[in-house]
């Protein structure tokens, strides 16, 4: 099947691709090979304090202009910081394309960080880290990798430290965005109904000034993993416990394998096994998931509930049963082309949000330099064996295997 999105690559360097959509709305931006886990241990938070500080100045622009540019015609700007990338992007109307584009080439490669703007955004992380640790069903998620890849840089918070943050000046965020946020270390994403040679000829005249750049190559990959048994005492209503290890690297075939399976155990289906044994069986939480994050060299994969103090061995016992079930035997042909249906069909209506779908398009191409879209996933799922996955289940869900966080 002929691929739908298009490649390119300019003389500077940077990576294009573009898919169409049948819609008039165009989701565009840049993807940066740069997060958290390339900041040195003194600039634990810098990613995504650099994140804030694209939209507060410019050589070319105030942080007010940058703020209306796309506003004026109803059009949103966004931006995010993960472990692996940073990414910048706007959605609006297709006649806005040229100034879309234009706006997010200056934020991303012209940003100027000015002083007086870095110590009013430094009030608002904080806040932005209180308001987080106030949340321990999300700041387990994050301890629960910090455990798993412990002194490593893909193990720290995305938000650093208020004693980092409190540090950062304008020449900080400056020697970082000259490391990394330069062409040849990023992926320009259009997703939607423009010319693709529209798209190369502006943004070769938009870039035509900014030199390429080093390839980052630096990072190193995390040390064999150790299973841990933590608890964390906390000021928390609930008990909340994390389950888990590490999984496998993006790269790996095996990695669609632990998505079938996870998503059996704890995805969003009503009916996966850990919200039948744990909720609507017995009424011990209200919320059970699981999930696998998949990182270039290696992956997180968790199981997560809160639930009453009294009531914590039983669950963890109950979310062992589920675990050994799939290690116990095979899945059955019926059980096997269930799990297949369910997820394809997950996979299916998550892919029609074009939004979703040009973000992951973009992370895929930065790190890969391929993307394949749902057809390919489907493909993959549809091969699995119940061979496969009990090898899957045994290796990883072994009890003296995993990893537990409990914070109490």
């Amino acid at each position: 099947m002929k691929a739908l999105h298009t490649t390119a690559t300019l003389p500077n360097g940077l990576r294009i691709i573009h898919h169409p959509s049948p819609t008039s709305v165009v989701y565009c931006g840049y993807a940066i090979d740069a997060g958290t886990r390339d900041e040195r241990p003194e600039e634990y938070g810098l990613a995504h304090f650099v994140e804030h500080m694209l939209f507060k100045g410019t050589t070319r622009r105030r942080a007010w202009h940058i703020l209306n540019r796309m506003e004026n015609v109803g059009g949103d700007l966004n931006a995010f910081t993960n472990k692996e990338e940073t990414v910048v992007y706007s959605a609006f109307l297709k006649k806005d394309f040229a100034r879309a584009l234009e706006l997010l080439t200056d934020i991303v490669f012209r940003s100027t960080y000015p002083q007086h703007e870095m110590d009013k955004e430094r009030g608002v992380i904080l806040e932005e880290i209180d308001c987080y640790e106030d949340s321990p069903a999300e700041l387990i998620f994050d301890d629960f990798e910090d455990m798993l890849f412990k002194d490593h840089a893909l193990g720290h918070n995305i938000l650093g430290t208020p004693r980092h943050i409190k540090r950062f000046t304008s020449d900080n965020a400056r020697r970082f965005a000259d490391r990394y946020y330069h062409p040849a270390n990023a992926v320009l994403f259009v997703y939607g109904n423009i010319p693709f040679g529209r798209i190369t000829m502006w943004a070769e005249r938009l870039t035509a000034d900014i030199a390429a750049g080093n390839v980052n190559t630096g990072r190193t990959a995390p040390s064999p993993y150790v299973p841990q048994q933590v608890v964390l005492h906390r000021r928390t209503h609930q008990t909340h416990v994390m389950m888990g290890g590490v999984g496998y690297p993006s790269g790996d075939k095996r990695r669609t394998g632990l998505y079938l399976l996870s998503n059996m155990l704890g995805g969003p289906g009503m009916n996966s096994r850990l919200n039948l044994a744990l909720r609507e069986h017995t009424g011990l939480v209200y919320n059970v998931e699981s999930n696998v994050v998949n990182y270039t060299d290696t992956a997180a994969f968790n199981i997560y509930f809160g639930t009453d103090t009294a009531e914590m061995d039983r669950c963890v016992e109950l979310t062992m049963k589920e675990l050994d079930r799939l290690r116990q035997a095979p899945l059955t042909t019926l059980q096997l082309s269930a799990a297949k249906k369910q997820i394809i069909g997950q996979v299916g209506v998550a892919a029609d949000n074009f939004e979703n779908a040009a973000l992951g398009m973009a992370k895929t191409y930065l790190h890969y330099g391929e993307y394949e879209g749902a057809e390919a996933m489907y493909r993959r799922i549809e091969s699995l064996t119940a061979k496969e996955l009990w090898d899957i289940a045994n290796e990883l869900f072994e009890r003296d295997h995993l990893s537990t966080l409990i914070y109490r």
